[in-house]
């Protein structure tokens, strides 16, 4: 295992390589970090998500390392300590920490390795939650699984389930999100649909009710995708507008306010909005142009501006980042995927979540390195 500050690491290549095109996906957990690679291989780093915190010490990769057993990958998830990865034949893959049954083997018992996750087929998308996972199969049906506390799995109650279930009455999904405790579809008439913690206003329905079955967010229309925070939602509109909701804390609605949202309202100052991506406290978006703009905490720089600025609760633009194609947030760090294939990344870095070889935190973008 690498060691932090390790001088060897620091002349590493970047993970990707020269006419290799750019990663199909990349995600963060809550202290580790995984990518696909061109050739549809996976790759992981920071915190052990198969050892996760409430089962003893965590194990840490401070650069990126091949995850065994998995090819042809296409998308992959990652929750507070478990990751799912869809293959390009529409089958389900998991690993990591699994007490409450979101691995979706039928057990809680975590794995070291990857484990197909059995009767569903089709998958075309995947999001993770803390402790739940959610399915989006080709069909338009949603299907979830694992803690359920919240009524995250939407299907009524809250029994928390080992194995995929299809949520009840849900059809025309396009698009599929998870919160920390919520949950978030788009459906195929541009309606966003929301269920599960609703305590900050998450669910954007006007109220702090929480919902154990899916209802539809009043008067939000024309949405392209949705990302859930841990407490906080964004939708992407088919405009390139943004709009958000939920907690405000640390100002992640973007609002320019630090006052919690519990119907959706728009982040001004945001046009041409390709993707979005949502942490516990702090938010990303990438526009069209390849820019990066980022908002809300920055307690471990993960506004990627370089400032001791403890939070904004507007929209900033990561300096010195271009031409970027994707973007995904940790818990308290942020990733992006440039058009060079290359990763960059900011903020914590206690676990080795940036993936630079070390494990100092950084307030403005750096590589990440491959072993």
């Amino acid at each position: 295992m690498p060691r932090p500050g390790s001088r060897a690491l620091a002349t590493a290549p970047p993970l990707g390589r020269a006419g290799a095109g750019p990663h199909a996906s990349l995600c963060a957990g809550d202290s580790h970090s995984l990518a696909v690679h061109a050739d549809g291989t996976v790759w992981a780093w920071g915190a052990s998500a198969s050892t996760p915190r409430e089962e003893g010490a965590l194990s840490r990769r401070f650069a990126p390392v091949p995850v065994p057993g998995l090819s042809d990958i296409v998308s992959v998830a990652a929750g507070g300590a478990h990751s799912l990865a869809v293959r390009a034949d529409g089958t389900l893959w998991a690993w990591g920490g699994n007490p409450y049954g979101q691995l979706g083997d039928g057990s809680t018992t975590s794995r070291t390795s990857p484990v197909q996750v059995a009767g569903l087929i089709g998958v075309r998308a995947v999001a993770t939650g803390l402790g739940h996972s959610l399915a989006l199969r080709a069909d338009g049906t949603v299907w979830a699984w694992g803690l359920n506390q919240f009524g995250q799995l939407g299907e009524g109650t809250t029994s928390q389930w080992l194995t995929p279930r299809p949520i009840p009455g849900l059809s025309g999904g396009v698009s599929v999100a998870a919160g920390g405790f919520h949950s978030l579809v788009v459906r195929d008439d541009d309606s966003v649909w929301a269920w599960g913690s609703n305590d900050y206003g998450e669910l954007g329905d006007g109220t702090t009710l929480r919902r154990a079955a899916p209802r539809p967010i009043p008067g939000l229309r024309n949405v392209a995708a949705v990302a859930g925070g841990c407490y906080h939602s964004l939708a992407v509109h088919a405009d390139g507008t943004l709009s958000a909701w939920g907690l405000n804390s640390y100002g992640q609605l973007g609002d320019g306010t630090f006052s919690n949202r519990s119907a959706p309202r728009p982040v001004p100052g945001l046009s041409g909005v390709r993707c979005v991506a949502t942490s516990f406290f702090h938010s990303l978006a990438l526009r069209a142009d390849g820019t990066v703009w980022a908002w809300g905490l920055n307690g471990y720089g993960e506004q990627g501006d370089g400032t001791a600025a403890r939070q904004s609760p507007t929209p900033r633009p990561v300096p010195g980042l271009g031409g970027v194609l994707s973007v995904a947030t940790g818990t308290f760090h942020s990733l992006a995927v440039n058009t060079n294939g290359t990763v960059s990344a900011w903020g914590h870095n206690g676990q080795g979540q940036l993936g630079d070889g070390t494990a100092t935190h950084r307030s403005t973008p750096v590589t990440v390195l491959k072993r």
